[in-house]
C-alpha cells in the first residue's frame, strides 16, 4: 500500500550502483578484496574451450551499441526486448528517457552493451540541452551506433538532423526501421531506399521492437561486429543502473502512464530513502517533484486516490523486478526550480552546463 504525505526538503542519499563499469571504456573492473576476479585480463578469454563435438568456441566479444533516434522512436522498447527484461521505462510521452540507460544483452558469445540515450531533438530548455548533449556524447563513445526510425510516421526534422550530424562527423551507423507491423511492406522498401541514398548507413534492418519480429537478425549482426574481448559484466547482469534510480524511474513511468494527458513533462521522482528489513522486504520512500500547486493536486487526486494508484502500480512492478516484498511511500512536493538544480542533473548523469 502506498502512503501519501507531504514531503520535507532535502536531497536523497548517495546511491550505490549495482554494477562495476559505467562507461564505454573497455577496462575490466577490479574485484573487491576477498572475491573472485571476473575476467580481469586477456588471458581469461583466450582459452581453449571447445564445443561438445570438439569444435573451438567462437571468440568472446564485447562492446557498446548506442541507440539514438528522435523522441518516441522506440529505443527503450528495443532495449528491453534485446536484453530480455525491463531496464528502461516506456511511455507514450515523448522524451521519457532522460539519462543514459545501460542494458546488458547476451547473444551467442557476445556481450552487447546497449546504451539507451535520450531522444535527439531541437532543445530549448536547460534540461533538454543536457539530454541531447548526453545522447550525442554516448553516440560518439560507442563502438557502434544504431539509429532508430519510427517507420509508421513521416521522416521529421529531428531524424534528418541526426543523419546530417552523422554525415558531418563522417560516422557510419546501422539503421533500424522500427514499428514495421504498422505499415505496408512496399512503404518500408521505399523508406529503406531513401535512407540508403544518404550514404550514412552500413546496414538496414526492419524490425518490430514490440513483437520481436526481425530482432534476431539485428542481434546476429551486432554480435559479429563487436570487437573481440572479455565481457565487462557477469553473464546474468541486466543493467548497471542503481536500484534506487531504477525504482524512481519505475514510479516516474507510472506517473506518465496514469496522467499522460493531465501531467506535463516537467515532473521528477527521487528515491529519498531505502530501508531493508530482516524479512527480506524493503521500504522505498520517494519524492515526486512538480512545479506548480495545481500539478500537485493532479498527482494527488481526489482524497489521494491517484497517488495511491500510482504507488500501487509501482509496487507491483518493483516486486517483480526485485523479487521481494516492497512498500512504496510517495510524497508529493512543489519545487518550481527543480529543473534548474545541478544536483538533479548529477543524479541523472547529465551535464548541467551543457
Amino acid at each position: 500500500m502506498s502512503d501519501v504525505e507531504h514531503g520535507q526538503d532535502g536531497l536523497p542519499p548517495d546511491e550505490d550502483t549495482v554494477a562495476g563499469a559505467t562507461g564505454p571504456e573497455h577496462e575490466a573492473q577490479e574485484a573487491p578484496e576477498g572475491e573472485d576476479e571476473y575476467l580481469d585480463d586477456e588471458d581469461d578469454y583466450e582459452d581453449d574451450e571447445e564445443e561438445g563435438d570438439g569444435t573451438p568456441l567462437a571468440p568472446m566479444r564485447c562492446g557498446f551499441v548506442a541507440l539514438v533516434g528522435a523522441p518516441n522512436a522506440g529505443k527503450s522498447t528495443l532495449l528491453n526486448a534485446a536484453v530480455g527484461s525491463k531496464v528502461s521505462i516506456v511511455s507514450p510521452k515523448v522524451q521519457t528517457t532522460r539519462s543514459r540507460v545501460l542494458g546488458i544483452g547476451m547473444h551467442d558469445r557476445a556481450q552487447i552493451l546497449f546504451v539507451d540515450l535520450p531522444g535527439i531533438f531541437t532543445p530549448k530548455k536547460r534540461l533538454e540541452r543536457a539530454m541531447v548533449a548526453a545522447a550525442w556524447s554516448g553516440a560518439e563513445e560507442a563502438d557502434l551506433v544504431a539509429v532508430l526510425v519510427d517507420a509508421s510516421r513521416r521522416v521529421d526534422d529531428d531524424t534528418n538532423g541526426i543523419i546530417q550530424r552523422l554525415k558531418d562527423s563522417k560516422r557510419q551507423a546501422i539503421l533500424i526501421l522500427n514499428k514495421i507491423d504498422l505499415i505496408p511492406y512496399e512503404r518500408l522498401l521505399e523508406l529503406a531506399a531513401r535512407f540508403n541514398e544518404t550514404g550514412v548507413f552500413t546496414d538496414i534492418f526492419m524490425i518490430s521492437a514490440l513483437t520481436g519480429d526481425g530482432l534476431k537478425d539485428f542481434l546476429d549482426k551486432l554480435a559479429a561486429r563487436l570487437p573481440e574481448g572479455p565481457w565487462l559484466f557477469p553473464e546474468d547482469q541486466l543493467s548497471d543502473m542503481p536500484q534506487r534510480l531504477l525504482a524512481a524511474e519505475i514510479t516516474r513511468e507510472k506517473l506518465f502512464l496514469q496522467l499522460h494527458q493531465e501531467l506535463p513533462y516537467a515532473v521528477a521522482v527521487e528515491t529519498e530513502a531505502w530501508e531493508e528489513f530482516e524479512d527480506g522486504s524493503v521500504k522505498i520512500s520517494q519524492i515526486v517533484y512538480v512545479q506548480r500547486p495545481n500539478q500537485k493536486a493532479i498527482v494527488l487526486g481526489k482524497g489521494g486516490s491517484k497517488i495511491k494508484s500510482i504507488g500501487a502500480a509501482a509496487r507491483v512492478e518493483l516486486e517483480e523486478i526485485l523479487d521481494r516484498r516492497v512498500h512504496v511511500m510517495l510524497f508529493v512536493k512543489v519545487r518550481e526550480d527543480w529543473a534548474e538544480k545541478p544536483d538533479s542533473y548529477s543524479q541523472w548523469g547529465l551535464d548541467f552546463n551543457a
